[in-house]
């Protein structure tokens, strides 16, 4: 059963493991869908099952996907979950090894390149969309003048909001109310900037 925790990532093996930009669309199918096989995630990623099962296999040596309870009759297909809520990798853990920070910049930049690619996709079918799922979607930019104090606690603040809206959806959709629901990606970034000049 996945765990309701959200695993700190601080060993080199994992976090090179999740910069891997196939195993970080195959994380994200995978705790969007909950439970998948290869198969499924493979027509998500639009890649071979064998490309995918090796993929998934890597990303369970580290721990960060795990088997799940089969989901169907077929005893040949094998489920896969995430094994945690998430994960997170802090600053603190990359002081004094340089390794792992390459790697958490390498993870970061697969991210955001990935992150770009989704709101692109929506900007492009955004008309698909309906008036409502329109008007709902949010994009701001905000620059206050914080000190690092107050980001750190704006982020802690924003995560916890963010957390119960998605532990409010996962209970709404055990109980089977799946009616409107739709995927949505919400993308933060807080850090310090400096002008040009």
């Amino acid at each position: 059963m996945t765990s309701s925790e959200t695993r700190r990532i601080a060993d080199l093996g994992a976090l090179r493991a999740i910069a891997h930009p196939l195993r970080m669309r195959l994380y994200r199918a995978l705790f969007v869908a909950r439970t998948a096989t290869a198969s499924q995630l493979a027509d998500q990623v639009d890649e071979a099952v064998s490309l995918v099962s090796y993929h998934l296999r890597k990303l369970a040596e580290h721990g960060l996907v795990e088997a799940a309870e089969p989901q169907s009759e077929d005893g040949r297909e094998r489920w896969w979950q995430p094994s945690s809520y998430g994960f997170s990798i802090h600053d603190e853990d990359l002081r004094d090894a340089p390794e792992l920070a390459a790697a958490s910049a390498a993870f970061g930049r697969t991210i955001d390149a990935q992150r770009r690619d989704i709101y692109a996709r929506f900007l492009d079918e955004r008309h698909t969309w309906s008036e409502e799922w329109r008007a709902a979607s949010v994009s701001s930019e905000w620059l206050p003048r914080l000190t690092a104090a107050e980001l750190a606690s704006l982020g802690d603040e924003l995560d916890a909001l963010l957390r119960k809206y998605d532990r409010l959806a996962r209970a709404a959709e055990a109980a089977g109310d799946t009616e409107g629901r739709e995927n949505v990606a919400v993308h933060l970034h807080g850090f310090p900037y400096r002008t040009a000049g």
